[in-house]
């Protein structure tokens, strides 16, 4: 049984070797993880997914960015342990994070993934938010947390910079 909770400082290199592991070598050389350069992630949306002997099956992690200079959520990496795939723990992982940032005040969410995977969760293609290169366009899916998240949002998506 897993129970979810926040990322702490602590759980830091458990959650990256997580991510070296689910993901090909080279992923930091992702074009999304310009976007995170020099940027925390959110950490009260930072969220892994713990077993009962404190073992780390899942982690999620979120980046705040700019699309067209409005603010947005990037979603990722989501990783579960090979060892853990196919028990819910992902899904678990953005339902509850979808939440959270929702009652934070976010109003968008945006990601670089699997549209068959995500769109169940309620993720669609956004044709007009510009990823920067190299990146698939079918690949860029935004998620709206509140009616008219998107309503004239577009353009290129850029670091979160105060």
């Amino acid at each position: 049984m897993f129970h979810l909770r926040q990322e702490t400082p602590e759980d830091w290199w458990e959650v990256e070797a997580l991510f070296d592991l689910s993901f090909a070598p080279g992923r930091t050389a992702l074009s999304s993880y310009r976007l995170r350069d020099d940027v925390p992630p959110v950490a009260a949306l930072s969220r892994v997914a713990v077993d009962e002997l404190g073992i780390i099956g899942g982690a999620i992690r979120y980046w705040p960015i700019r699309i067209g200079g409005a603010p947005a959520l990037l979603l990722g990496p989501v990783a579960v342990h090979p060892t853990r795939q196919a028990e819910g723990l992902g899904g678990a992982l953005i339902r509850d994070s979808l939440v959270r940032a929702a009652e934070q005040g976010w109003e968008r969410v945006l990601l670089v993934g699997d549209a068959p995977y995500y769109g169940r969760f309620g993720f669609e293609k956004r044709g007009d938010v510009l990823m920067p290169p190299p990146t698939n366009p079918d690949r860029v899916l935004g998620f709206a947390l509140c009616d008219g998240a998107w309503d004239g949002v577009a353009g290129e998506v850029t670091r979160w910079v105060d």
